[in-house]
């Protein structure tokens, strides 16, 4: 898995707006099935871990382990992040392929 490739177009999908990020907003998200895919920092706890893996789950979304809090914020243009969604289907896809293809 290249993560440069993955930290752009994860910056790149934030800059048109198609990342949402945060607790609030990522449940909400997919709670309304506009979440195509939820991204969670490796050093995230495990209760968030276990809570993304279940909404996820519900709603039929793929969730990945990237990075840790500080990167994962850092490439969205935030400060620490445990948890982010992208709720457009072509950047998801896209991503998807990257995560993938390791």
């Amino acid at each position: 898995m290249d993560e440069t490739k993955i930290y752009n177009l994860l910056s790149m999908a934030q800059r048109a707006n198609k990342v949402v990020s945060g607790d609030f907003a990522v449940v909400k998200a997919v709670q309304e099935r506009k979440a195509k895919l939820v991204l969670t920092a490796n050093d995230a706890a495990e209760e968030t871990k276990n809570k993304y893996q279940h909404l996820a789950d519900e709603a039929g979304v793929k969730l990945y382990y990237l990075f840790d809090r500080e990167e994962l914020g850092h490439c969205i243009g935030k400060e620490f992040r445990a948890v982010a969604a992208v709720i457009d289907k072509g950047f998801a896809d896209a991503l998807v392929k990257l995560f993938e293809s390791r």
